[in-house]
């Protein structure tokens, strides 16, 4: 099994001064998927893919795989 951080996507809000309901907006996702990122659970990769496209980043620039 594998465990998946997406500190590197706070950080990056963080880096870039905005906010978590900010990024809902531009990615088009809801509250809850934001949720679901701060508790570390799975997400779609259409969640990803529209995080990505907000924010002009790459996938490794917003999470980290770990094995358990």
């Amino acid at each position: 099994m594998l465990a998946v951080s997406y500190n590197k996507l706070f950080k990056l809000l963080i880096d870039k001064s905005m906010k978590k309901r900010e990024l809902c907006e531009k990615a088009g996702i809801s509250t809850n998927s934001i949720a679901q990122l701060g508790r570390g659970d799975n997400v779609t990769i259409d969640i990803i893919a529209r995080i990505c496209a907000a924010l002009g980043c790459k996938v490794d620039d917003i999470l980290e795989i770990f094995p358990d």
